[in-house]
């Protein structure tokens, strides 16, 4: 993993080291503080540009243009909501989707690679985390165009775990509003101004390519801005359990992917 991974400055190889040790300490220290981590660098330049050179002719022929209208919560309704609650206004979400069975090459490898999930656990105060047995959803690849961004969401998972392969021209900025919500208090009224625009905390970040982020998204409203220029943003997304054998159902491949594996 020394060509693909700067394992110098990240020395994921070495568990039992005190740089392990402190890097891991540094990860669950910003998780806490900011809801996030970045590793910058943390893919070789070089790899990063053979892997956007790789998927390009499969993004060109093979990938599926997910593009749905969608509220934040990626839910119909919400019982205690009216329909019109400005909390369950609509957004556009496009993009072009490679999934596990298509990307292969390095982002394969790294996710296959057991110091790697190893490490992911250390940091979010998992006794262990384990790969999808699912081959379209383990590992994707994401292409946003001009124009294309991800909308307004909650992520459905505790945690998201995101490796940017290249960053577009302009735009594609991840903007977030740390705990806007809790298990104890939705806070459909903070949710509404979020999205009116009218919310004083929300932050901003541009990631430069080879950047791992990992992101506490349950209770943090995020999103990725429309891209400008000719330029894609080229992102990687690796999807871990706490339990081994999780698959997606055949109704969540079709909504995610175009298909059933």
């Amino acid at each position: 993993m020394h060509h693909i991974l700067d394992l110098d400055r990240y020395p994921l190889d070495r568990p039992d080291s005190a740089e392990f040790a402190a890097l891991v300490a540094k990860a669950q220290a910003e998780l806490a503080a900011d809801g996030m981590f970045n590793l910058p660098g943390f893919l070789r330049a070089d790899v990063a540009a053979k892997a956007v050179d790789a998927l390009a002719p499969r993004f060109a022929g093979e990938s599926f243009t997910h593009a749905r209208r969608h509220n934040i919560y990626f839910r119909k309704s919400i019982p205690e909501l009216p329909a019109d609650h400005p909390a369950l206004v609509e957004v556009e979400t496009i993009n072009r989707t490679l999934c596990g069975d298509q990307v292969g090459g390095v982002l394969e490898a790294l996710y296959d690679w057991p110091p790697f999930a190893r490490f992911l656990a250390a940091t979010m105060g998992k006794a262990a985390l384990y790969t999808m047995d699912d081959p379209l959803a383990r590992v994707n690849a994401m292409n946003y165009a001009e124009g294309q961004g991800l909308n307004w969401h909650f992520d459905r998972s505790e945690f998201t775990t995101t490796l940017l392969l290249q960053a577009p021209t302009a735009g594609g900025a991840f903007e977030y509003r740390t705990d806007l919500r809790s298990e104890a208090e939705p806070n459909y009224d903070g949710v509404a101004r979020l999205l009116r625009g009218q919310d004083p905390a929300l932050q901003s970040i541009t990631l430069a390519p080879g950047t791992l982020n990992v992101f506490r998204g349950k209770n943090t409203a995020h999103r990725v801005t429309p891209v400008q220029g000719d330029k894609d943003r080229i992102i990687a997304v690796f999807s871990y359990y706490e339990r081994p054998g999780v698959r997606f159902t055949a109704e969540e491949q079709m909504g995610f992917y175009g298909r059933v594996a």
